[in-house]
């Protein structure tokens, strides 16, 4: 238990990091990760965008993993980070925002899971890496609130995250406006994840997006696929005897166990 005089925030160990670091010793490094989730209010709700590449470091380790996670049916999570940090974040969220709806047997607001992923994510100071945009409709209509990691919040009308954001922002600021409808407002969260797709190592893949509205949730997987592959246009297969055999040789090989019958010929061929 820790002593009354000793609660609340000490820095015992950045003393003991300086000492380390003085003798030699190699401390920790940060973790670059890559992620662009987008997010936004229009005319009828709130979408919710994101990219699917999941990296280790240089090695892109999924191609199509989701980033957005479900917290309640009227409620949205788009996650950029350490992955499993939001995955498990968000998780134990949605849990709780579970038991909280069946204790008050009401729909679950917005600014409560605000406040929930804001307070966990304080008392770590920063040390769970997950920056999280949070979308939802409620009794106050359509809310956007983004979480960052050390429990700071703000709420916008749009809003981008993750190391993709500034050329997803530079697709907000100049296409976004008030009101828009559902179809367009698709095509510009779409556009938007595009722009942190092609313009950022870490995002990459297909564009996830979520609608929510007052009536319903719509979950578009792969709703677009900016970087699908498309045939070559020349083949480059050269149909059987484009090259000439000069030469043909069998050999024989076996061991001592093997009997007489069970020789199997070795073919070597030699081309021009």
């Amino acid at each position: 238990m820790v002593p009354a005089n000793r609660r609340g925030f000490h820095f015992d160990n950045c003393k003991r990091n300086e000492l380390l670091e003085s003798k030699g010793s190699i401390t920790a490094k940060f973790t670059k990760t890559g992620t662009t989730i987008v997010g936004l209010i229009y005319k009828d709700g709130v979408i919710l965008g994101a990219d699917t590449r999941a990296t280790e470091g240089p090695i892109v380790a999924d191609k199509n993993c989701e980033k957005l996670h479900r917290l309640t049916e009227n409620m949205y999570c788009a996650g950029a980070g350490t992955a499993a940090d939001t995955e498990y974040t968000t998780n134990m969220i949605a849990s709780k925002l579970e038991l909280h709806r069946l204790n008050t047997n009401r729909q679950p607001r917005v600014v409560t899971a605000a406040s929930m992923l804001s307070q966990h994510l304080f008392q770590y100071q920063g040390h769970i890496g997950a920056n999280l945009i949070l979308g939802g409709y409620d009794i106050n209509g359509p809310q956007l609130i983004s979480v960052m990691p050390h429990g700071s919040t703000d709420k916008l009308p749009y809003m981008t995250l993750g190391s993709g954001m500034l050329a997803a922002m530079a697709v907000f600021e100049t296409k976004w406006k008030p009101n828009m409808e559902r179809d367009d407002a698709i095509a510009l969260v779409t556009e938007a994840v595009s722009a942190g797709i092609f313009n950022d190592l870490g995002s990459g893949s297909n564009v996830d997006v979520v609608v929510i509205t007052k009536d319903r949730t719509d979950y578009l997987r792969n709703h677009s696929k900016p970087n699908q592959r498309v045939p070559k246009q020349t083949s480059y297969k050269y149909p059987p005897g484009s090259v000439s055999v000069i030469r043909k040789e069998v050999r024989y090989h076996s061991n001592a166990n093997q009997s007489p019958a069970a020789v199997v010929p070795e073919v070597v061929m030699s081309e021009s």
